[in-house]
């Protein structure tokens, strides 16, 4: 089951199953292989994540993503990850510090790969990107909050998807923000910081 789970994250987010698609059972286990029930599990815990929609009647469908849901999830992300963020950097160590530079790191190549080309570049860009952002949060001791931000991230990725495919992220910009909240994670600006992070969640908007 968490293999197929997977596998639909995944192509939800670059919007192999667009939004709205109406999700059949039959078919979908004919693309991706299980039984009945794992498929019915899988697309119950995307419901869950909120990348599926489940009705009494209609059966599953992929969640809209329209401009609203896109505002939204930006607005919550901030809150979260700033939280998970000033959390974490209050009781930062040497171990996530190290964590969350050796992720912009992998980010900083996958952007210049992605940079080169966006079709062989884009799926490695975005998993980069989600384990950066996990990393910053990691320190927080709250796996809660943990998980409502990996929910949250899940949820914005097709938003994500869309605007690196109709070249409308600015990846310097994107990289020097990387850098900039960087040095004040390892300055321990917290004040900065947060500020960095939150012009970082809303650049793609």
């Amino acid at each position: 089951m968490g293999l197929i789970a997977r596998a639909l994250r995944r192509d939800i987010s670059i919007g192999e199953l667009p939004p709205d698609k109406r999700l059949k059972i039959e078919e979908l286990r004919s693309r991706y292989g299980g039984s009945n029930h794992s498929m019915r599990e899988a697309l119950t815990l995307l419901s869950a994540e909120g990348l599926v929609e489940a009705t009494a009647q209609r059966g599953f469908r992929v969640s809209s993503a329209t401009e609203a849901d896109q505002r939204d999830i930006v607005r919550l992300r901030c809150e979260i990850e700033c939280l998970g963020l000033e959390w974490s950097m209050r009781l930062a160590n040497v171990e996530w510090e190290s964590q969350v530079v050796a992720a912009q790191y992998q980010l900083a190549r996958a952007i210049a790969e992605v940079a080169q080309s966006v079709s062989a570049g884009a799926l490695a860009w975005d998993d980069a990107d989600r384990n950066f952002h996990t990393a910053l949060v990691s320190g927080c001791e709250s796996p809660r909050l943990i998980s409502i931000q990996t929910k949250l991230y899940d949820q914005a990725r097709r938003f994500r998807f869309a605007a690196m495919s109709e070249n409308r992220i600015n990846l310097t910009k994107e990289t020097e923000l990387h850098s900039a909240l960087i040095d004040s994670i390892t300055g321990h600006d917290k004040a900065l910081a947060l500020v960095q992070l939150k012009a970082l969640i809303n650049s793609t908007v």
